[in-house]
């Protein structure tokens, strides 16, 4: 059975096409046929609005670097993969496994590049903000997670 991942907004329309029929391991869908309102929330909202959807989401692919770099560690909650391009249409990675390795259970970040890599730690991701800010990593976290009632309450409020 193919992993269920939401693509962002800003995939343009003929790569999803492309990419949509050529992953057999992954079925890709517009997180704006998933529910109109997902590409009008906060980073941290969409990926709460995926996990608290009623279609069991493995993730979201996206080419929004500022998701890692804005201090939420939201990509460490709840436990989606979230799967970052460098472009729209570097989807290789995608293809030789990427989706096959992702985990159900487990938050995690991955990086598509030329090179098959392992997944980068999301608290990685966090200690490599907080560094570059000049901030102590456990205060970033502090500020930044996401409180339980945020991680249950459905942003999309169906």
């Amino acid at each position: 059975m193919p992993r269920l991942f939401a693509l962002d907004h800003n995939f343009p329309d003929p790569i999803v096409s492309v990419l949509a029929g050529s992953q057999p391991d992954a079925q890709l869908e517009r997180i704006s046929e998933i529910h109109p309102g997902m590409a009008d929330l906060e980073d941290w909202e969409l990926l709460v609005a995926l996990h608290q959807h009623a279609t069991p989401w493995d993730g979201l692919i996206t080419t929004d670097s500022s998701m890692l770099k804005q201090g939420s560690p939201s990509s460490s909650q709840p436990p989606l993969a979230m799967i970052r391009s460098r472009r729209p249409g570097c989807s290789l990675p995608i293809s030789a496994g990427s989706a096959k390795r992702t985990r159900p259970d487990e938050a995690q970040v991955w990086t598509l590049r030329a090179a098959n890599r392992q997944p980068d730690a999301p608290w990685g991701c966090l200690e490599r903000f907080a560094a570059h800010n000049n901030r102590n990593t456990d205060s970033a976290w502090h500020e930044f997670r996401l409180a339980d009632a945020q991680l249950a309450r459905d942003p999309l409020g169906d």
